[in-house]
């Protein structure tokens, strides 16, 4: 039996209108992982759109395991409510730590 690699996800919350929105975007990166051979590890949620402590907490996972791989609903969860930010820059602090970046939905 081969081990499937672990991938991690990141939605932000204040993006979306309600939970059935929130558990629809969860349920899509669920379904992108199994589509692409993954295991769906840990889902930050960002749920406050003044702070980004999920994106900073799944960023300390990827610098201290051996998961390279991150997986956000669209790329715009990357940019919203962190001022400053755009989806580009947040990918491209990603990719510094050697961790690929997937939209379950690539619009």
């Amino acid at each position: 039996m081969t081990t499937r690699p672990t991938l991690l996800g990141y939605v932000r919350a204040d993006a979306l209108s309600c939970a059935e929105e929130l558990a629809a975007a969860t349920d899509s990166l669920v379904a992108f992982a199994t589509a692409e051979g993954f295991t769906l590890g840990t889902v930050y949620t960002e749920r406050d759109a003044a702070e980004s402590a999920a994106f900073h907490a799944l960023l300390d996972e990827v610098k201290r395991s051996e998961v390279r791989a991150v997986v956000v609903p669209t790329m715009n969860h990357l940019g919203l409510g962190n001022p400053g930010s755009t989806p580009t820059a947040l990918r491209q602090h990603l990719e510094f730590h050697h961790t690929q970046v997937w939209a379950a939905d690539p619009r």
